[in-house]
């Protein structure tokens, strides 16, 4: 047995009792041809098996389980690696296809995307199985290449920048030639057509000048053709190879048979218009991917960091965590980190969007390529290169640009059987014109199958999504909304309902004073102002909030004296040598303080869903404090924005259920899922769901976790680097509410686009190729109808760049 196909996996059993259970799966298994090892842990539950892949499959070992009588209780798959890489040689979706069809025969590979507008594929496979270096084998066997990228964590990127450069530069140059050329024979078939001004050696110069750029200028086309012919499969230069080479073998067709009209100059035309049309696509699809590169620039190239007491500056691929660095104002910060020594204020908007600086002091995280606006930091760097935050956003950015769509499955059928079609289509239109085409119809019958191989347009179909989703996956990076694949982005428009949880979603997460309303003698400021004295140095959220609240309106606050904590009460202390008591209702009863003067208000308070806390001093009520988790400034804007599109809305919270309908009530939401413990909230998404609703769940990325998970699109929402960018299908960096709506009009815009372009390139198709049958256009004509259709659904695609998406205070009108 080949030591390299063996595998090993694990798999749950349930329903042994004994020693002898295990023992009889064992010799079950054994007697499989394929098992070399089977191994049962009967106090685990669990099964060990090592097998041929080539020869039985885990589906078969489960059933193998399953005939002997016990349960298979999950059948894990494979262990899998991932693999982008960037492949040059595409010239359409057929080229793709092959690609896809190829690599998925190799054994060991699980998943192919190939994303022609990124020209990358992205490979999952088990490296047990099969290496990175056959992968990359399998790929040149198949006749297109596999770039080398720049084996750095911090320029990820650069090298495919150079060489996508580099490729303009040298097509530009060959297109300026060959324009030049048929701009010449372009003017001889004018003169001869329209005024019947026959240029001497009319033929043989259209000969001279069409030959070079057949055969040199197209030689990339007609290496194109014969790799794709040569590993079965046929691509779009096949089509415009089997196009120019029939118009040029007319033409020379043309010097011996008499009274014939030669196709020379058209065959210069069909491949000038081709290489035209490639060389515009070229700088379109660049454009798509101006997302990444953007987010590229953004890093610090050099940093300066603290060596015994001295500065030194070194690139940021140096620098290490743990060490100290220095940045200055107008710097940008080289990595993440944490401040341990200034105070400045950041801005932040490059990363999350948000365009107010950030004010930061010691202990506050920092995150690289911001800026550091007005004062001098030292942090201690805690990321670096490939694990810093902004690498995280241009990873996740490159896999959501590199993901297919559920949409795109029609296109892809589509073009794999595209060219094969066309090329029958158009034999079948040369033996028409031959038998039907009265006079002449042999030039007739050449002239309509060629336009039929060069107007036909895979490209346009193969573009259609991926560069739409590259172009909206980009923009919403810019605009801090990380989309983790296209399928995410398709499942949002089906989404009808958007659950939020509360705490740190809706609200802001932490108490604040809301309310504070003083007895005859006090005023607002002296109330909080003995209040704060009170709480000094309190670790309770809500004394933190009073103390906080203090601050805010810059009160002095009093020292407290003989400080005690009365858990489950509140608390008593001496300030200003008054008795000092402040907490819940049952305090004040036992202190025997009267609160029904200001019973009115306390139930109404409650009522809101705040906690009431009552002030006495010197043995008599002195004021009411009310504290709340408040609401953020932006969520009843985002929710009444949210149910005009057409959403139903829930919240979900472990409050009680006055609290969390106070809450409801103040932001709009009308469906409250309240005491819902953290473990519980994945149940109350999937009751959701049996009632047939398609769910959107919107928590802070962490707590919330398998109810993200559960969810049709889980959408997790924070600060900054605060949230875990990998736990949900759609990250908002910003902690505003109305980055979901930002996100759904995102969602809706990008498939906008996708259908406009499939509907183009299936209408185009469908209409041209009759048309160019028919005899009625000229294949010249009908290589730059081809060329246009391509670079329509491109531009139609980069449109999305000009969709303004609102920031979180535009949208909430402030």
């Amino acid at each position: 047995m080949a030591e390299k196909a063996l595998v090993k996996a694990t798999l749950k059993v349930g329903g042994m009792s004994c020693a002898a259970c295990a023992a009889a799966i064992e010799r079950g298994l054994l007697k499989k041809t394929g098992v070399a090892e089977a191994a049962v842990n009967l106090a685990t539950e669990k099964v060990t098996v090592q097998y041929n892949l080539e020869q039985i499959s885990l589906a078969e070992i489960g059933r193998t389980i399953e005939d002997l009588g016990y349960e298979v209780l999950d059948e894990p798959a494979a262990p899998s690696n991932k693999l982008t890489l960037s492949v040059t040689g595409m010239s359409c979706a057929a080229c793709a296809a092959a690609i896809e069809r190829g690599l998925k025969k190799k054994t060991g590979v699980s998943e192919v995307v190939v994303n022609l507008a990124a020209e990358k594929a992205t490979i999952t496979y088990d490296n047990a199985l099969i290496s990175k270096e056959e992968i990359i084998r399998a790929i040149e066997d198949l006749g297109y290449g596999v770039a080398a990228e720049k084996n750095s964590e911090t320029n990820i990127g650069d090298a495919g920048e150079e060489r996508e450069k580099a490729e303009l530069a040298a097509r530009k140059r060959t297109l300026f030639l060959v324009l030049a050329i048929t701009l010449v024979t372009e003017t001889l078939m004018f003169l001869d057509y329209r005024f019947q001004i026959h240029v001497p050696y009319h033929d043989w110069i259209m000969l001279v000048a069409a030959t070079p750029i057949v055969f040199w200028a197209g030689l990339p086309t007609h290496q194109g053709a014969w790799r794709s012919i040569r590993h079965g499969s046929a691509n779009m230069d096949v089509l415009i190879s089997l196009g120019t080479l029939s118009a040029y073998a007319w033409g020379i067709a043309a010097f011996f048979i008499p009274n014939t009209i030669s196709f020379m100059g058209i065959s210069g035309m069909i491949m000038a218009f081709h290489l035209l049309g490639r060389y515009l696509e070229a700088i379109a699809k660049s454009k798509t991917s101006s997302a990444i590169r953007k987010l590229l620039e953004l890093g610090a190239k050099t940093a300066r960091i603290v060596v015994d007491g001295q500065e030194r500056e070194i690139p940021v691929e140096r620098v290490l965590v743990g060490d100290i660095l220095v940045v200055r104002p107008g710097e940008k910060i080289p990595v993440d980190g944490e401040i341990i020594e200034g105070y400045t204020t950041i801005d932040e908007s490059m990363v999350t969007g948000e365009s107010i600086p950030v004010e930061k002091t010691v202990g506050d995280p920092v995150v690289g390529a911001t800026i550091n606006k007005n004062g001098m930091i030292k942090f201690k760097a805690t990321k670096v290169g490939k694990d810093t935050f902004l690498a995280q956003i241009i990873r996740m950015v490159e896999e959501a640009q590199g993901s297919k769509a559920p949409i795109q499955e029609l296109a892809d059928k589509v073009t794999g059987y595209f060219v094969p079609v066309v090329v029958v289509i158009a034999i079948s239109t040369f033996i028409a014109w031959l038998a039907w085409g009265g006079i002449d119809s042999l030039t007739r019958a050449a002239f309509a199958a060629t336009a039929v191989l060069v107007i036909a347009c895979p490209c346009a179909l193969g573009l259609a999504t991926p560069t739409a989703i590259m172009v909206g996956t980009g923009l919403g990076a810019e605009n801090g909304i990380l989309i983790k694949d296209a399928a995410s982005l398709q499942t949002m428009l089906d989404v009808n309902t958007i659950i939020f949880d509360k705490t740190g979603t809706i609200t802001k997460g932490e108490p604040a004073v809301t309310d504070i309303i003083p007895q005859a003698g006090f005023t607002e400021e002296k109330l909080l102002t003995m209040a704060a004295g009170g709480e000094t140095g309190s670790e309770h959220p809500l004394g933190q909030a009073i103390v906080a609240a203090a601050q805010e309106r810059k009160l002095e606050i009093a020292q407290a004296k003989d400080f005690a904590a009365i858990p489950g009460h509140g608390i008593e202390a001496v300030i200003a040598g008054q008795k000092l008591v402040m907490g819940n209702r049952k305090l004040m009863v036992r202190h025997k303080i009267e609160v029904s003067p200001l019973e009115e208000q306390v139930q109404q308070l409650e009522k809101e869903g705040k906690t009431v806390m009552f002030v006495a001093v010197a043995g008599k009520l002195a004021g009411i404090i009310a504290v709340a988790d408040t609401v953020k400034a932006d969520s009843k804007a985002a929710i009444t924005r949210l149910k005009e599109l057409g959403f139903t809305t829930a919240m979900l919270t472990g409050d009680n259920e006055r609290t969390a309908k106070a809450i409801a009530e103040q932001v709009g939401i009308n469906r409250v899922l309240a005491q819902v413990l953290p473990d519980q909230k994945e149940a109350e998404v999937r009751r959701l769901q049996e009632e047939g609703l398609v769910v959107a769940m919107v928590g802070d990325g962490i707590n919330d976790a398998p109810a993200l998970a559960q969810a049709n699109v889980g959408i997790a929402i924070g600060t900054g680097t605060d949230i875990a960018i990998e736990t949900s299908d759609i990250t908002l960096i910003r902690g505003e509410l109305t980055a979901v709506v930002t996100a759904i009009e995102l969602a809706r815009a990008t498939f906008k686009i996708i259908r406009q372009n499939l509907f183009w390139a299936f209408g185009y198709n469908i209409l041209a190729i009759p048309i160019a049958a028919s005899g009625r256009l000229s294949p010249a004509i009908a290589a730059l109808a081809m060329a246009m259709s391509s670079i329509s659904v491109l531009l139609n695609s980069l449109r999305l760049r000009r969709q303004k998406l609102k920031s979180g205070n535009e949208a909430s009108g402030s």
